[in-house]
């Protein structure tokens, strides 16, 4: 299993790095754009939707997202966009989880199908659009989930006691989301401290915008966002009876469950940073 992850790791890293540093924004969304039809494939699964129409929505996705493209890459998309994600993710994904996994198996699944694609093409616009802000500021928005991530995970193994969602994670606890959040508070100040020069930054964007005290509290909530992100992939895992999105990356389970903490958070950063 070890072995798949590294070799899996890998292979991914080998295609995401030179689409992130290409000078152009192109390779990176038509990377990003073939994993979230993937996600979508996996989304429909998770959802009761037979093959045929789990395709259906993958094929979706990469028509309406390859429509989209041309504004995303130039940042024409409107602010209001942004906010409007913004909000919903905050609102929708809070009462999402305060109903529960039965709250989700009674909603209808057609209705199920089409909020996971919006969700999906929301995340893809927003993936593509901290692209074309710079180099700098998408990198920024991505490290800050994978340190909160990490950090949670090992901050959770060490001092979690208090379980944060036990019908949704029973692993997730409220240590872990203190301790992602330090760690994302240690990488902000190292970032803003040495990167002056890599250009604007999520963590840079926030303390010009919002001064300490308000961009420190905004980063937090990015920061509690991406766990709101995991939670709810969690809670459709689990209202489908299984473990992983899928088995597409070997011993990382599926795309979903790679991105699924990113969905809510690119869009906040942009509502945050260019509203």
């Amino acid at each position: 299993m070890l072995g798949q992850r590294i070799v899996t790791a890998v292979v991914l890293l080998a295609l995401l790095v030179p689409a992130l540093l290409a000078q152009s924004v192109w390779p990176f969304a038509a990377l990003t754009l073939t994993l979230l039809a993937a996600a979508g494939w996996e989304w429909g699964r998770l959802n009761g939707a037979p093959q045929a129409v789990s395709l259906v929505l993958a094929l979706c996705l990469l028509v309406t997202c390859a429509g989209l493209g041309p504004a995303a890459v130039q940042r024409s998309i409107p602010t209001l966009v942004w906010v409007f994600w913004a909000f919903a993710w905050v609102l929708g994904g809070g009462w999402a989880l305060r109903q529960g996994v039965a709250g989700w198996q009674g909603c209808h699944r057609p209705l199920r199908w089409v909020l996971g694609v919006l969700l999906l093409w929301g995340a893809w616009a927003a993936l593509v659009t901290a692209r074309a802000q710079g180099l700098a500021f998408v990198l920024s928005v991505l490290c800050l989930v994978w340190v909160a991530d990490v950090a949670a995970y090992f901050g959770g193994r060490a001092f979690g006691h208090r379980k944060l969602a036990p019908s949704i994670s029973p692993g997730k606890s409220w240590e872990g989301v203190w301790s992602g959040m330090a760690g994302v508070a240690l990488l902000a100040w190292v970032w803003v401290s040495l990167g002056a020069d890599w250009g604007p930054s999520v963590f840079s964007l926030l303390l010009e915008r919002y001064g300490f005290v308000g961009g420190g509290l905004l980063l937090m909530m990015l920061c509690g966002m991406s766990v709101v992100g995991d939670l709810f992939e969690s809670l459709v895992k689990r209202a489908a009876h299984m473990k992983d999105s899928s088995q597409l990356l070997p011993g990382h389970g599926g795309v979903l469950d790679r991105i699924d903490a990113l969905l809510p958070v690119f869009p906040l950063a942009l509502a945050l940073t260019i509203a």
